[in-house]
């Protein structure tokens, strides 16, 4: 739980570069905001000390003037694409940021579907935002895109996108996740905005690949686990080390629409003010990491729970085998193992020792606890109530649950709703563990713990149900699984 990045010092930078951005251009700006406005869990894991709504803070401070945009791609939504640490589909987190943003106070314009190609399941999202009273607009698939120039600055590319009607000076763009087409989306708009007269520019506000860092630094690399189904490659910039002789580090995406966003600024303004995709940027997080041995090994250890996460969504079933692939190359670039993540040798050895399914978890001072399977609990189950207990001081051997508390639940989960298995997950021991508080002030010690839990690492020695994943990634803890099920047959219920 080491600090390995300033976060006050990063709003104050961050911000004071976004002015200075938006001073560059007159009447209007398009500004793509890169990975997650709200709940960027993905940078406070690899920069412990970023707080997941920094961005979001920043953002609030220029609420007056700004507008959101949020784009989905119409592929995700026909996919039926799941945001991973939410566990919901990328079309209901664009209506959860709706909501979102209106709750604090920031103004929703509109949302644009991008990539749109008739698909049905787009076509019935759009009818839910007709009835919610969202202005949605059509982006659609531009033949020959990125590397078809002419096409694509005309009437024929950009053109025949819909005209996203916008009111406010600064209109920042946003997507529940990656590859939703948010700079297109933002091009496509300045082309429109010349069409009709109106001055206007871009530029990027992208936390990852941090442009100053080396090509190979850990955090970076993790980068490009996070976005493996995307197959993002880092990539040295080869426009800005032509024009300023200095390495800087951006991905393939950035690099190979550049010549596009230069085409386009030459025809609207007759030369582009940018020589290079780190130029569109006004990413400062390099600048703000204090430590950078923590957040390397805080990035090892976000690249080892994406390999295992990839496993085991391949073992259930997913068609991810080609971000498997990439995710086993970045292990080796970064010279990692699963035995360089210390709870996964822990539950391996419980699990052992006991021969049934065990779990490990790594408290905030680096102690590790386990929790076995057995008759009454399950091993999530177990280990969480020994962590509650190490974390609270309370002695082991003492029973925090009343049989009279536990009985009731295991007769309700199979004598009346059907259960095969009377073992408590780790939600009904912790709603046993509530009710107990009420006459066990201990129960009540051990209760008090659980926001402790936010940022430990776990690792069960078998596929975990999705009741205790999700309650596991409800608390915060950074959850891997061994890729396989604690019994073998063809069918697993979830």
């Amino acid at each position: 739980m080491k600090l390995g990045f300033d976060n006050e010092k990063y709003l104050k930078t961050q911000s004071e570069h976004i002015r200075e951005r938006i001073a560059q251009f007159g009447g209007k700006l398009y500004l793509e905001f890169g990975g997650k406005l709200f709940d960027d869990y993905h940078a406070s894991r690899v920069l412990p000390g970023f707080e997941p709504d920094s961005k979001l803070q920043m953002l609030l401070q220029l609420k007056d003037q700004a507008e959101i945009v949020i784009v989905i791609s119409a592929e995700d939504i026909e996919e039926g694409k799941i945001r991973g640490d939410l566990g919901i589909t990328y079309d209901m987190d664009a209506l959860r940021l709706v909501d979102a943003f209106r709750e604090i106070g920031l103004y929703v314009g509109s949302i644009c579907i991008n990539k749109y190609n008739h698909q049905p399941a787009a076509d019935q999202f759009r009818e839910r935002l007709s009835e919610l009273g969202i202005p949605s607009y059509l982006h659609y698939i531009i033949p020959g895109y990125p590397s078809d120039v002419a096409r694509i600055v005309s009437d024929e590319g950009y053109g025949r996108n819909e005209y996203i009607h916008t009111s406010r000076p600064l209109v920042v763009i946003t997507a529940p996740g990656p590859g939703s087409g948010k700079m297109a989306t933002c091009l496509s708009q300045v082309y429109h905005e010349h069409k009709h007269g109106i001055q206007a520019g871009y530029a990027k506000f992208e936390t990852f690949p941090i442009w100053n860092l080396p090509l190979k630094h850990p955090v970076n690399i993790a980068y490009e686990a996070a976005t493996a189904d995307l197959n993002d490659v880092n990539m040295i910039d080869p426009f800005h080390l032509e024009a300023y002789g200095v390495t800087t580090v951006n991905y393939n995406r950035d690099v190979e629409i550049f010549p596009v966003l230069n085409a386009m600024f030459e025809q609207i303004l007759g030369e582009s003010p940018y020589k290079s995709p780190t130029d569109m940027g006004v990413n400062m997080v390099g600048n703000c990491i204090i430590d950078d041995e923590a957040c390397c090994e805080a990035s090892r250890q976000e690249i080892i729970r994406r390999y295992l996460k990839t496993q085991a969504d391949l073992k259930r079933g997913a068609d991810c085998k080609d971000a498997y692939y990439k995710l086993e190359l970045l292990m080796k670039q970064a010279h990692l193992t699963t035995e360089d993540r210390p709870v996964v040798g822990a539950a391996l050895a419980r699990e052992q020792e006991t021969g049934h399914p065990a779990m490990a978890i790594e408290l905030p001072d680096g102690k590790i606890v386990t929790g076995k399977t057995s008759d009454l609990l399950g091993a999530a189950a177990s280990a969480l109530m020994n962590a509650l207990k190490e974390l609270g001081e309370v002695d082991h051997e003492l029973k925090l649950i009343n049989s009279a508390f536990i009985e009731p639940i295991q007769r309700l989960k199979t004598d009346y709703l059907g259960g095969r298995n009377p073992r408590l997950h780790s939600d009904e021991i912790l709603i046993a563990l509530s009710s107990s508080a009420a006459v066990n002030p201990l129960a009540e010690v051990a209760l008090k713990q659980l926001p402790k839990l936010k940022g430990c690492e776990a690792h069960s020695s078998v596929l975990l149900s999705s009741v205790d994943e999700k309650l596991y990634n409800r608390l915060g803890l950074h959850l891997t699984c061994e890729p396989k099920y604690e019994v073998d047959k063809a069918y697993h219920g979830r």
